[in-house]
C-alpha cells in the first residue's frame, strides 16, 4: 500500500507539486484605526514556512488513483462487452452461413434425386410404351394373319358349297333325264312302271 501511494505521489504532475510547495498568501493584516495625525511605519512580516500535510496528499492521491482505476475498469468493461458482442456476432454469422450452406446442400441433393427419379420414370414409361407398341404390332400382324386365314377359309367353304351345289344340280339333271327317258319308253311300249310311287301303292 505504501509503495502504491508513493507511486501515486510520483505520478502527480510537476505543476501540482509546485503549487503545493508554494506557501499560501498571508491573510491581509487588519490595521488598527489610525489617528489622522499619527502614522506608524508598517513593517513587513517574515513569510511563514508552510508544511505539507502528508495525509491530505495521500487522500488526494487515493481519490485520483480511484478515479483512474474506475475509468480503467469502465474502459475494460466496455472493451470486454464490445469484444463479447463482436465475438457473438461473428459466431452467429458463421452459424448462419453454415445453416445456409447445409440448406443449399440439402436442396441440391433433393433436386438431384428428383431429377434421377424423373429420369427413371421417363425411361420406364418409354420402355412400357415401346413394349406396348411392339405387342400392338404383333397383335395387328396376328390379326391380319387370322383375318387372311378366315378369308381363305370362307372362300374355301364357299368353293366347296358351290361344288356341292353343282353336283346336286348335275345329279338332278341326270335324274330328270333318266325319268324322261323311262317315261318315253313306257309310253312307247304301253306298259307302266312296275314301281309306283309310295302314295299310289295298295
Amino acid at each position: 500500500m505504501a509503495e502504491e501511494e508513493s507511486k501515486k505521489v510520483e505520478a502527480e504532475s510537476p505543476a501540482e507539486a509546485a503549487k503545493r510547495s508554494l506557501p499560501e498568501p498571508a491573510p491581509p493584516e487588519t490595521e488598527a484605526p489610525k489617528d489622522v495625525c499619527e502614522e506608524k511605519p508598517v513593517v513587513p512580516s517574515q513569510p511563514q514556512e508552510y508544511k505539507i500535510d502528508d495525509s491530505k496528499v495521500l487522500a488526494v492521491s487515493d481519490k485520483v488513483s480511484e478515479s483512474v482505476e474506475e475509468k480503467a475498469s469502465d474502459n475494460s468493461v466496455n472493451r470486454d462487452a464490445v469484444l463479447a458482442r463482436v465475438e457473438t456476432e461473428k459466431r452467429m454469422s458463421l452459424i448462419k452461413a453454415w445453416e445456409e450452406s447445409e440448406k443449399s446442400k440439402a436442396d441440391n441433393k433433393a433436386h438431384k434425386k428428383m431429377s434421377a427419379v424423373e429420369a427413371w420414370e421417363n425411361r420406364k414409361k418409354a420402355s412400357v410404351e415401346a413394349e406396348l407398341k411392339k405387342i400392338e404390332e404383333k397383335l395387328e400382324k396376328k390379326k391380319a394373319e387370322y383375318l387372311e386365314k378366315m378369308k381363305n377359309k370362307a372362300a374355301l367353304i364357299h368353293k366347296e358349297a358351290e361344288e356341292k351345289r353343282a353336283m346336286i344340280e348335275a345329279k338332278r339333271g341326270e335324274d330328270n333325264l333318266k325319268a324322261e327317258e323311262t317315261a318315253a319308253k313306257y309310253r312307247s311300249t304301253g306298259t307302266g312302271p312296275k314301281k309306283l310311287l309310295g302314295c299310289f301303292n295298295t
